[in-house]
């Protein structure tokens, strides 16, 4: 079942590789062939390792992607894929009977934070990615496009195993959230070459009775690694909007962002808070409320805070996946609103 699993892994990679290297020789052939009249010859820029096309008054035509560069971005990426691929199935999926692949639908579990999660994955794997396919060369377009594309192959190997086991299934939920995600990013960035609102991420462990820990373990995870990817209680999603984007005219700073934030909480279940365990004992926690939170606070796009540094601004891109602790106000599904001083 593994090898059934990981050849069709390897099947999407190989077919995703291909396709990007064809479309690549077909992008330079249309390119020199439509500016035949200008190119009188091909120029290495002293500043930069990517080659580009000149005409004859010295302007650049197209860009000519670093090949080096651009099976590095492919390997590296593939390699995260297998890896995570590996890492899954050993420490979770082998602790789960597998069975023939079939369709889930569960959509109405964990109030649907697990769906803000799949597209926030893909949104930030799109962002990432994107930006490691520019580094090659490629021209902005396709280096976005491609961006979403390994967002999605990347969710979908996911979505695969969840379908070979017998715990889950192919979820058309979770394709749907991760679709969303990845066009979340590509859109914004082709319509206007800019993230203007993001989706981002905060996590504080939830305050589990010691008599829960056991149930918590068995859910989310034992480490603080598993638990901040998996503890849905623990987590509050964000869509964090630049204003100045919005508002070019306006005074306000360029990194100041609002964000509207979503989280839940109380879920030992995922519909209802019953289950039984393995030695067949069942739990009734039903006196446990499970409740939606609404917030509104300000946010930080760290991409907007300006530095020479290539270093801050890498991590500052990288960071900008998570939200920034800020004052909040919370409208809760108990009808109660409530100040926070500060959120996370």
């Amino acid at each position: 079942m593994v090898k059934k699993i990981f050849t069709t892994f390897l099947l999407i990679v190989s077919i995703s590789c291909i396709y990007a290297q064809d479309t690549i020789k077909s992008v330079i052939h249309s390119d020199i062939t439509t500016h035949s009249f200008f190119a009188k010859k091909f120029l290495q820029r002293k500043d930069t390792p990517i080659t580009y096309l000149y005409g004859e008054f010295g302007d650049p035509i197209a860009p000519r992607p670093n090949k080096k560069r651009l099976w590095l971005v492919g390997g590296l990426q593939a390699a995260f894929w297998a890896g995570t691929f590996v890492a899954l199935d050993k420490t979770w999926y082998s602790n789960y009977p597998r069975s023939s692949f079939h369709f889930f639908n569960d959509n109405d579990e964990w109030e649907q934070m697990d769906k803000f999660g799949h597209t926030w994955t893909a949104y930030n794997l799109g962002r990432i990615s994107g930006e490691m396919w520019s580094w090659t060369g490629l021209s902005r377009k396709r280096s976005v496009i491609y961006g979403g594309i390994s967002a999605i192959a990347y969710q979908s190997i996911i979505e695969i195993q969840d379908g070979f086991s017998s715990e889950w299934g192919f979820s058309w939920g979770d394709m749907t959230a991760n679709f969303i995600g990845a066009a979340a990013y590509v859109s914004q960035e082709l319509g206007w070459r800019n993230q203007r609102i993001q989706i981002k991420l905060s996590y504080w462990p939830y305050d589990y009775s010691s008599d829960l820990i056991t149930r918590r373990n068995q859910l989310f995870g034992t480490s603080l690694p598993e638990r901040m990817l998996k503890d849905y209680n623990s987590q509050t999603y964000w869509i964090s909007a630049n204003l100045k984007s919005f508002f070019p005219k306006s005074k306000l700073p360029a990194w100041l962002n609002v964000s509207l934030g979503y989280s839940a909480d109380g879920m030992l279940g995922g519909v209802v808070n019953t289950w039984t365990d393995k030695q067949g004992n069942f739990h009734d926690r039903t006196d446990i409320p499970r409740v939606r939170r609404f917030f509104l606070s300000p946010d930080i796009d760290l991409t907007k805070i300006k530095t020479k540094s290539k270093i801050l601004k890498t991590i500052f891109f990288t960071f900008n996946i998570v939200k920034i602790p800020a004052p909040a106000i919370e409208l809760n599904s108990k009808g109660k609103f409530v100040g926070h001083w500060l959120y996370y």
